[in-house]
């Protein structure tokens, strides 16, 4: 579980040791960085002390202290390395998903837009989803729900769908 918030089945790995003498001028720190995925919607601040914490585009970041810039930069990059060859972004997703989210979800990930076609055909061809067989709601026509299928664990190759 992580402090100060009340979340089970979040991915989280260790991303890196952080120790150069000079990221903090008032003396030696190590920093152990961990990477954590977490749903918007099931990251709900816990205890009375959060009352200012809120949710940063990792694109339009406020000035950190120390070096903590350069560790998100590091962790973004992880990341976006890990979508290649694993199924590890669908950790960010809810359950039950379109295939439009996953593709937003990996676009905000990678920086920028994705070819729906080609994305589409890759992630339905990686055989890593599974159709549920009913619809979201929306107005028009709605989506396809999907899901992560249960025997495509987060750490299995997913054969490098988006290089």
């Amino acid at each position: 579980m992580l402090e100060g918030f009340d979340l089970q089945d979040v991915y989280l790995e260790q991303l890196y040791a952080f120790g150069d003498t000079r990221r903090d001028p008032r003396g030696r720190a190590v920093a152990v960085a961990y990477m954590a995925l977490v749903r918007a919607t099931s990251a709900t601040p816990a205890g009375s002390n959060t009352s200012d914490v809120r949710w940063w585009s990792v694109y339009k970041l406020p000035r950190l202290a120390f070096d903590h810039a350069q560790i998100l930069d590091y962790a973004l990059q992880r990341l976006r390395n890990k979508l290649e060859y694993t199924a590890v972004g669908f950790g960010l997703l809810p359950p039950f998903f379109t295939l439009t989210e996953i593709q937003r979800a990996y676009e905000v990930v990678l920086g920028g837009p994705l070819d729906k076609r080609n994305f589409r055909r890759r992630i339905l061809e990686a055989g890593i989803i599974e159709e549920m067989g009913e619809r979201g709601s929306s107005i028009g026509r709605p989506a396809r729900l999907y899901r992560l299928r249960s025997d495509a664990m987060i750490e299995t190759k997913a054969r490098r769908l988006f290089p």
